[in-house]
């Protein structure tokens, strides 16, 4: 037979608080505000032709038991095909070139990822 053991001194008021706003989904409030940084970001990063796919950046927040999500979407479709991402990974053309795709979206985004980590963490540690 095992017997365990615990002592603890002092509260866990912080631990309390951490788990009540959690409880109640007060970090994900933020995501809103980050959500629409990244589209500002997508946007202004989108190499601009006629400007229609850096117009048509969009985002969702969805939320499940245990997690949170944001998706970035681009509603510029032409002939079935999403021009966010044939500007993105390249896209032959019809007389048999190729044009080369530019990593736009990847650099643009990686600042609202860092921000969303470090805003999370100083909610944590708090």
């Amino acid at each position: 037979m095992a017997v365990i053991t615990f002592h603890h001194k002092g509260n866990f008021q912080k631990t309390d608080n951490f788990l009540k706003k959690a409880k109640q989904g007060d970090y994900f409030r933020s995501l809103e505000k980050f959500a629409q940084e990244g589209v500002n970001a997508l946007a202004s990063a989108t190499p601009i032709d006629s400007g229609k796919t850096a117009a048509s950046w969009d985002y969702t927040i969805s939320r499940s038991k245990g997690s949170v999500s944001i998706t970035w979407t681009n509603s510029n479709i032409n002939d079935g095909v999403n021009i966010a991402v044939i500007i993105q990974y390249g896209h032959g053309t019809r007389n048999g070139g190729y044009v080369q795709g530019r990593d736009y979206i990847n650099p643009a985004i990686r600042p609202v990822f860092d921000k969303i980590a470090e805003n999370v963490w100083k909610e944590v540690t708090s």
